[in-house]
């Protein structure tokens, strides 16, 4: 029975390696899982090896994550060399974290096949990345034995990045379909609730959200007929702009129609239940700046944007940035407007979900939802898994 072990640093999340739960029992699957890891898992059901990183050596805190970022972070102990010892396939993510070069650095001697997922949508090469990034790149180039981009924009970054064709096939990410589409929605005749779901920092969009609302609660944009919407906004993630957002929503003066929550995964289906509608406002941010220690700031596009497919699954009416890979996951359905055009979300919601009875539902075609779905998904990971077993060193 071939044995995957999944590689993902600090970063085991329950909602990418869900579709893992659902390979054919001929693969068996385990997960790295650091005391550093960011998330909760008990929820994703895959067998977790427990292990250490440098990391978890440091002090908590920013300290520590300096103290990392300069060394280089890596996964220590004889536990790590165990579990990569059984394993027939690795299966690490993106050319430059360095969990995806700890993995290519041992596969350089042989014992297992190195598959990489990738989401990255900007061909960074080695001009806009970082020193420990562009060693990183560099190892995971060489010796990755098949690479998954997420999505077509994915697998063109790739292209320019230096992968051949013939060592990467797209694999779309999957969500619990069944989980999402389950919750009942919003009762008939209860006020609109706007989902704003994503982490709390600028490039998601949330304070374009707000203006947005704040124009319809201001009459600034009215639905048919003239209608004034007063919507009720749920902003759902945690990060370090939570605070200027909080301030954002009181200035604007719809503090009072505004939640903030961050709540675990399980608990998604029923948010997406409560809404209306769903945002997703998010933006690029590239600004090309160095600091002292050669780190890019931050350059970022959205790569797939998981609560659009989940949202899909609920029945649940989509506005979306046409920022990065979102036009190609939703595929013609839901309803795009340019980034930071926090007018057009107004309209387009006042005209859209607000001009219906709160809560109600649209369908999306069923090939699309599927599409999305961890089945499907898990369907891709195993043909590709017996495409790079099959494939001679």
């Amino acid at each position: 029975m071939p044995h995957v072990l999944i590689v993902r640093g600090h970063l085991v999340t329950p909602w990418e390696l869900r579709p893992w739960h659902e390979l054919p029992a001929r693969f068996e699957v385990s997960v790295l899982k650091t005391r550093s890891n960011r998330y909760a898992t008990a929820s994703l059901g895959l067998k977790e090896v427990p292990v250490r990183a440098l990391r978890d050596r440091m002090p908590r805190g920013l300290v520590g994550e300096v103290i990392t970022g300069l060394c280089g972070d890596r996964y220590q102990g004889s536990d790590v060399e165990t579990a990569y010892a059984r394993a027939d396939i690795v299966h690490a993510e993106e050319l430059s974290f360095w969990f995806a070069a700890d993995a290519a650095r041992r596969r350089s001697h042989g014992g297992f096949k190195l598959v990489q997922t990738v989401w990255e949508t900007i061909p960074f090469l080695s001009t806009y990345r970082n020193r420990h990034a562009r060693q990183f790149r560099e190892e995971v180039l060489a010796h990755t034995d098949l690479f998954l981009p997420a999505t077509e924009r994915a697998r063109e970054a790739l292209l320019l990045e230096g992968v051949p064709e013939e060592r990467m096939t797209v694999c779309l990410p999957g969500i619990d379909v069944g989980r999402f589409g389950a919750s009942a929605p919003a009762a008939m005749g209860s006020e609109h609730v706007v989902l704003s779901p994503g982490r709390l920092v600028w490039e998601k969009g949330h304070q374009d959200v707000l203006r947005a609302i704040a124009a319809l609660h201001r009459g600034v944009v009215t639905g048919p007929d003239g209608i004034v919407a007063r919507p009720r906004l749920l902003i759902v993630g945690s990060g370090a702009e939570e605070g200027r957002l909080r301030r954002f929503a009181d200035e604007l003066g719809i503090d009072a129609f505004v939640e903030f929550r961050s709540v675990a995964y399980d608990e998604m289906p029923d948010l997406f239940a409560r809404a209306s509608v769903m945002v997703l406002g998010s933006q690029s941010t590239a600004t090309a700046a160095v600091h002292l220690f050669d780190v890019p700031r931050v350059f970022w596009e959205e790569q797939f944007g998981l609560v659009l497919a989940e949202a899909m699954a609920a029945g649940l009416d989509i506005v979306a940035a046409a920022n990065g890979a979102i036009p190609e996951v939703l595929r013609g359905t839901g309803t795009l407007v340019q980034p930071g055009d926090w007018m057009g979300i107004a309209r387009k919601l006042a005209v859209g979900a607000l001009s219906r009875a709160p809560g109600e539902r649209v369908e999306y075609p069923a090939e699309l939802v599927e599409r999305y779905s961890t089945r499907s998904m898990a369907v891709r990971l195993a043909v590709a898994y017996d495409r790079v077993l099959a494939a001679a060193d």
